[in-house]
């Protein structure tokens, strides 16, 4: 464990403390001079610290920034083997998916502060600024059908919303199939992707990505997006986004180790939007108008079309909006 690693290490176990210069040194086992060095490397990273005269230096409450200490102290089972976090990439499935294909293992999380090339479904551009969102992605390799990858999708925001509620204490809903919404504002979207084993008429693997807008971020959101995004908390806490992207993994790995016996399926339904509600399915081939009645045990929506027949609509280049 490096100095910065050993000096970030105490700061986050006494987290609102001052703890002096020379108390650092002893427990890094260094010199003051390398305390210094380190704590000006946490600030470069984004860490408040504040250094007073005669007290030493203490982490600002108000810090909540991303890292594999942070989130591995959330995690109460071993659900994840590998963590690798990022300041910034061009997208985390991106990154997960060469991670994948150089043999990384299942439960691989990939995490960044910023995306310059996030995406969402349909081709979409995810809006990904710094410092305000968590941007994660979670290597499966699982076996099942090519049709049953819904219920990856589904899960994800199942524990996306479980963890939002668990940790802010803030309401939300789910649009289908993969949106987060809290106060009638998008906070969460989900992509799925996946490496499809020609050969062996399987899977490769799978990578559920999550993008939670945390906080607004510096500057507010685009104009295209503002009536739609918002984000799940107006102040800055203390680690939340450690503990958030802790908790969406260990709900999701939970769902997903018994992801047959549709376990999430509950939680998922009742926080389904817009029941009741007249809706336009929209697909390549065209719009339909209908009343969006649920959804099934696999998450498939269930549609009263104008004609009274109910059908079943699945995921893929499908989308609903209000009527």
């Amino acid at each position: 464990m490096t100095v910065k690693e050993k000096v970030k290490l105490i700061f986050e176990s006494r987290k609102g403390e001052y703890i002096s210069g020379e108390e650092l040194a002893s427990y890094a086992g260094c010199t003051r001079g390398a305390v210094w060095k380190a704590v000006k490397s946490l600030e470069a990273e984004g860490y408040r610290i504040d250094a007073v005269t005669n007290k030493g230096y203490c982490l600002a409450s108000e810090n909540d920034i991303i890292s594999e200490e942070g989130i591995r102290k959330y995690l109460e089972t071993d659900c994840l083997c590998d963590i690798h976090v990022f300041r910034t990439v061009d997208s985390t499935n991106l990154v997960m998916k060469k991670i994948a294909s150089e043999g990384a293992g299942e439960g691989t999380l990939v995490v960044s502060g910023e995306q310059s090339a996030g995406r969402g479904r349909l081709g979409r551009e995810f809006f990904s600024p710094p410092d305000s969102g968590i941007y994660m992605s979670i290597l499966l390799r699982p076996t099942m059908e090519a049709a049953d990858a819904i219920r990856i999708t589904t899960a994800a925001a199942a524990a996306a919303a479980e963890t939002i509620e668990s940790i802010t204490g803030k309401e939300t809903g789910i649009k289908w199939v993969n949106d987060i919404y809290v106060e009638n504002r998008k906070v969460c979207g989900i992509l799925t992707e996946a490496s499809f084993n020609i050969e062996f008429g399987g899977f490769e693997y799978v990578v559920p990505g999550i993008g939670i807008n945390v906080y607004e971020p510096e500057g507010g959101f685009p104009d295209k997006i503002l009536g739609v995004a918002g984000a799940v908390l107006k102040e800055r806490a203390f680690d939340t986004r450690n503990r958030i992207i802790a908790g969406v993994a260990e709900r999701f790995m939970k769902y997903y180790s018994n992801l047959n016996s549709g376990s999430y399926y509950e939680s998922y339904e009742k926080r389904l939007m817009w029941k009741g509600r007249k809706i336009n399915v929209i697909s390549p081939s065209g719009t339909v108008p209908a009343i969006l009645k649920g959804v099934d045990r696999d998450c498939r929506l269930i549609v009263e079309y104008e004609n009274g027949e109910t059908g079943l609509v699945s995921s893929g280049e499908i989308s609903i909006r209000l009527k």
